[in-house]
């Protein structure tokens, strides 16, 4: 896997995660890539110096910005672990995302929110590759995230540890008079389709944000944004 520009490999180095060889614009001024560089040659990452012309044809964003990282396949966190710990669980489900953009932008979200993971099913959903990784700024390298088999198993044994499981949907209650204390996931559909029908039902409240405009509906990344920030205005903790 391929991981593009200053912001995503800033983020990979300085989560310690193992980087197997490092593409370089040769004689690169930025003093910044040149500090990554002789972090990851610590590491024993396999340096290469090329030119430009090279790097824009490893290059599948055209946004490389002088540096390219080859890694393993990314990661997935433990769902088990996660759900296992003693604490107010704040966690993002995906129900069947196929836009790696919004992905990206959802663990981007929950990052910077301090959510404890974002959870993902293994079929029918996109799953983390470069285009997720770039757009989330570097975000992936930090927050945990989950691939779980049946996205409705995984809800039940979330209910299972005390997790209230909060569906988002046009329909539901408003999430100003929901209480988005104590452990709880909010779970966002897909684009264009919501929420599945038995994911809906497991469910243990639906909620929505209220929308006073004539479009009547938010972008996936966008939704889950609002509702995890709302979350974190009741914990007190905004």
């Amino acid at each position: 896997m391929k991981i593009e520009g200053k912001n995503p490999i800033r983020e990979l180095i300085n989560s310690g995660k193992s980087i197997d060889k490092v593409f370089v614009q040769d004689k690169i001024a930025d003093i910044e890539i040149r500090e990554w560089v002789r972090e990851a040659k610590s590491r024993h990452a396999k340096i290469e110096w090329v030119d430009k012309k090279v790097l824009d044809k490893l290059s599948e964003t055209g946004h490389h910005q002088g540096i390219i990282a080859e890694v393993t396949n990314f990661e997935y966190a433990d769902f088990d672990n996660v759900i296992s710990q003693q604490k107010d669980l704040l966690l993002i489900v995906l129900d069947g995302l196929e836009d790696p953009h919004n992905l990206g932008s959802v663990i981007r979200v929950a990052e910077c929110a301090g959510a404890d993971a974002v959870i993902i099913p293994a079929r029918h959903s996109v799953l983390v590759n470069e285009t997720v990784i770039r757009v989330s700024a570097g975000a992936s390298a930090h927050v945990p995230v989950c691939k779980v088999g049946n996205l409705n198993s995984a809800i039940e044994q979330m209910k299972e540890h005390g997790v209230w499981v909060y569906g988002a949907d046009m329909d539901g209650e408003s999430m100003y008079k929901a209480n988005l204390k104590g452990s709880i996931a909010i779970v966002i559909g897909a684009e264009g389709k919501g929420l599945s029908r038995l994911t809906r039902e497991l469910c243990d409240q639906i909620v929505s944000i209220p929308m006073s405009g004539k479009v009547n509906s938010l972008n996936a990344s966008v939704s889950a944004g609002i509702l995890v920030y709302e979350a974190l205005r009741q914990r007190g903790t905004e």
